[in-house]
């Protein structure tokens, strides 16, 4: 009798062994890029990784000339604050790595420019929080400024709007949990391999939404991602949306740390006669590594020169 139940004991733990190495090493897998010397190395020296483009932005039917940067930089976040931490060391369990990037896009219309800016709180780990947590989105410009905030709770996201125009107005509303197109870049330096392919669903990004002045909601896109037919050191990761018909390909490099490189969107610009099918472009100018928040004296803008920005 005895040997029988250690037979069966050995059975089922012959079984059930490899279930759980089977998870543990999926864990081990997802986090290998991020648990990485190389990683370390890159993300957690003190400093910012800033990044200059060259743009050319569809606006009311018409190509403007500006620039765009891209600030990725690693911080310690509060999850129920989703703010960066003054105190981390006193946070006792609140504290979550993220991959910040904050986007400032700047262009000229005519006699007037726009000044534009989003930032995206992504964690680290995506295993343990595959969500971003918090997104913003700010607009200026010579008729107005808008504003628009995304923050995760238990439900999705709550999303709360301000803005100028009379239609649109101030409001705060919710969108269930989906992939957000805005977190799609900090995916890309994290880890590419958890961008998502196939049919989706997808909140589509805050900017963009400002751009052609259409309410943020749940849509549905075809995502692919492959090779760069013209650079097999790259990849393409492409979106097409199905209502809009609106499209974003960004092309980044194969290996870590992944840097982006360039990407288009093309979508429906400006408004009745005069609205055209453009495609907005923006090229990689200049990179500095820099703890660019220590650089605030006027000796220290030789530093815009140096990433290309004299305007």
């Amino acid at each position: 009798m005895n040997k029988l139940r250690y037979l069966i004991t050995l059975v089922f733990f012959l079984i059930i062994i490899p279930f759980y190495s089977s998870e543990s090493q999926e864990h081990n897998n997802s986090s290998a890029i991020v648990d990485s010397q190389d990683f370390k190395d890159y993300w957690y020296d003190g400093k910012a990784e800033i990044t200059s483009y060259k743009l050319e932005q569809a606006r009311y039917g018409e190509l403007h000339e500006g620039y765009v940067v891209l600030v990725f930089v690693t911080e310690d976040f509060s999850k129920s604050k989703q703010v960066k931490l003054d105190h981390p060391q006193n946070a006792k369990g609140d504290d979550v790595k993220v991959l910040k990037l904050n986007r400032i896009k700047k262009f000229d219309t005519g006699i007037y420019r726009y000044s534009m800016m989003d930032s995206v709180f992504t964690p680290v780990y995506m295993d343990e929080y595959p969500n971003t947590l918090k997104v913003t989105s700010s607009s200026q410009e010579w008729c107005g400024s808008t504003f628009t905030q995304l923050n995760l709770d238990s439900n999705g996201y709550e999303v709360r709007s301000f803005s100028y125009f009379e239609s649109e107005g101030d409001r705060t509303f919710s969108l269930q949990k989906e992939v957000l197109e805005d977190e799609l870049w900090t995916r890309i330096r994290l880890e590419p391999e958890s961008l998502p392919v196939g049919r989706i669903k997808i909140i589509p990004a805050a900017m963009a939404s400002r751009l052609t002045h259409k309410e943020l909601e749940v849509e549905i896109a075809e995502a692919s991602l492959g090779q760069n037919p013209d650079d097999s050191n790259l990849m393409n990761y492409k979106l097409v949306y199905d209502d809009s018909g609106r499209t974003m390909k960004i092309t980044f490099s194969k290996t870590f740390p992944y840097e982006i490189i360039s990407w288009e969107e093309t979508y429906l610009s400006g408004f009745g006669a005069n609205a055209k099918t453009l495609t907005t472009k923006a090229t990689r100018n200049k990179v500095l590594i820099s703890d660019y928040w220590n650089q605030n004296k006027p000796l220290d803008r030789v530093l815009r020169e140096k990433l290309g920005l004299n305007r």
